[in-house]
């Protein structure tokens, strides 16, 4: 089901590419200013697409797996009504284009519907070194436990959404996320013989797996050059649903990690956000239209770091730069679990 996503979103997204102009939902591409590509009307809010088709297949997919008396089909509903509410959201927010304060807290209102209906432990296993100072070796948080989950799903939601500002970034970073995830899962799968831990990570691949179809097809035509841009909606829908599947797979530390560079980028983004400094609307590389190559500024994101320490790039270059280093995270994420297996945990 999630190839016949794939292939819907490919023959969709010119069809609604088309609709969207005709509404003027449509960008001029900064870091291609002052060349005959800057001047082109790119469709935007095309994650609108991504987002459609991915609840439509999760949405079909219950009828094959799960039955009516399904203890999962609850937490299932809630997790596809905070990735339809948050695709809502974004696709407001790309067409009033709403306060960044407000933004942040649009993801603890997506997350509403799975905080209220998850019946799931709120226990964390305490770090071996660590229990013979507390005493315990399981601790209940209860509705702490939750508020983590609230934050978590923020976080991820808003930190996709920064770590963007050049063609293909936003899509391929879920694509390298999505895709460590589904391998992270079925490693578990074939690792365990708890059959409730089991179906936790089987219940993560049921929505990994069309979130990485889907985005595939975006790709095709976000990639640099890109026919189209993806908008707020793409972003905080791909960052709900990976903020979902880590939660109910009950792997949120591992998903932390995946999202390395994005806790970096936010990290460097914190003066700016917080107003300590202050914070342009584009805070993009400078452009040359004479030799076609991006230049570092002093504002705080990864993209500006990476080309300030590597010298000026050219936007698709950066761009697998930044990808490549988000795939290492993931596969320093693979690494430390293996290496802390057993003494850790």
């Amino acid at each position: 089901m999630s190839l016949a996503g794939l292939f819907v979103t490919v023959k969709m997204i010119p069809v609604a590419s088309r609709y969207v102009q005709k509404r003027n939902l449509f960008g001029y591409d900064i870091n291609k200013k002052g060349t005959p590509q800057g001047n082109v009307k790119v469709p935007e809010s095309l994650g609108i697409v991504v987002g459609i088709v991915f609840l439509v297949v999760a949405i079909l997919f219950q009828y094959f797996n799960f039955t009516s008396d399904s203890n999962w089909l609850v937490e299932y509903n809630a997790a596809l009504a905070c990735i339809c509410f948050m695709t809502l959201l974004g696709f407001v927010d790309d067409v009033l284009d709403i306060p960044w304060r407000v933004k942040l807290l649009l993801p603890s209102i997506a997350a509403l519907p799975l905080l209220m209906a998850y019946a799931g432990h709120t226990t964390i296993v305490i770090p071996k070194p660590l229990v013979p100072y507390i005493g315990i070796e399981i601790l209940d948080l209860g509705w702490i436990y939750k508020l983590y989950m609230g934050l978590l799903a923020v976080f991820c939601t808003n930190s996709i959404n920064i770590h963007a500002g050049i063609n293909g970034l936003e899509v391929g970073q879920t694509v390298v996320i999505a895709s460590a995830i589904l391998i992270h899962n079925i490693m578990q799968i074939g690792a365990s013989t708890d059959p409730e831990y089991k179906q936790a990570h089987a219940f993560s691949i049921y929505l990994v797996q069309p979130l990485l179809a889907t985005s595939l097809a975006l790709l095709s035509y976000n990639w640099y050059p890109s026919s189209v841009f993806v908008g707020d909606t793409y972003t905080y829908f791909a960052g709900m649903t990976m903020a979902v599947v880590g939660i109910l797979g009950h792997f949120s530390e591992t998903l932390l990690i995946f999202f390395l560079p994005q806790v970096l980028n936010f990290l460097l983004s914190l003066p700016q956000l917080s107003g300590y400094i202050p914070c342009p609307r584009h805070r993009l590389p400078r452009f040359d239209p004479q030799t076609g190559l991006l230049t570092g500024t002093n504002d705080g994101t990864l993209v500006n770091f990476f080309l300030r320490n590597l010298g000026r790039k050219s936007e698709k270059a950066l761009c697998i730069y930044l990808l490549a280093f988000q795939a290492i995270a993931c596969c320093f994420c693979f690494m430390l679990r293996y290496f802390l297996a057993g003494w850790y945990k």
